[in-house]
């Protein structure tokens, strides 16, 4: 009998994901990576408030270099753009350009495909518990790294 490995099998299944998200990227949008379709998908399900650089590195758990460097390559294609504030003149918030909302929308359709695939066979109570689990790993990594 094998020992679970939840890291391994965290992985494993996060790179399944990846290769079904990015089978139907490909087919709408050439440019688009997964990090990019998720911050459009951050970004568009945030609509009560301004989101900045900040929010993506805390909701993305990733340095502010990357994130920058995501960022710019996004302004890049098209997809985001930074528009200033008028409470602090340092601060921009992202803005979605009109491709960008388009792909949102198609993303939206297809990403409640992909979890009602993911969650195929589950009860209520079982997706309670994996949603608790998954919160509990996280926040102990979280904590483990600070």
């Amino acid at each position: 009998m094998s020992v679970f490995k939840p890291g391994h099998s965290i992985c494993r299944l996060n790179n399944f994901v990846v290769r079904y998200v990015s089978q139907y990227l490909s087919q709408d949008a050439n440019e688009l990576s997964c990090t990019n379709a998720r911050i459009i998908r951050f970004v568009a399900s945030n609509t009560t408030h301004d989101i900045y650089q900040k929010d993506v590195e805390k909701e993305f758990g990733i340095t502010r270099s990357t994130a920058s460097r995501v960022l710019m390559l996004m302004e890049q294609k098209g997809l985001v753009e930074r528009h200033s504030v008028h409470h602090d003149a340092r601060l921009k918030k992202l803005v979605l350009t009109e491709k960008s909302q388009q792909l949102s929308k198609m993303m939206l359709e297809r990403s409640a495909k992909l979890d009602e695939l993911l969650m195929k066979g589950f009860t209520d109570e079982e997706k309670a518990q994996l949603e608790s689990f998954i919160e509990r790993m996280t926040n102990n990594i979280n904590e483990e790294s600070i």
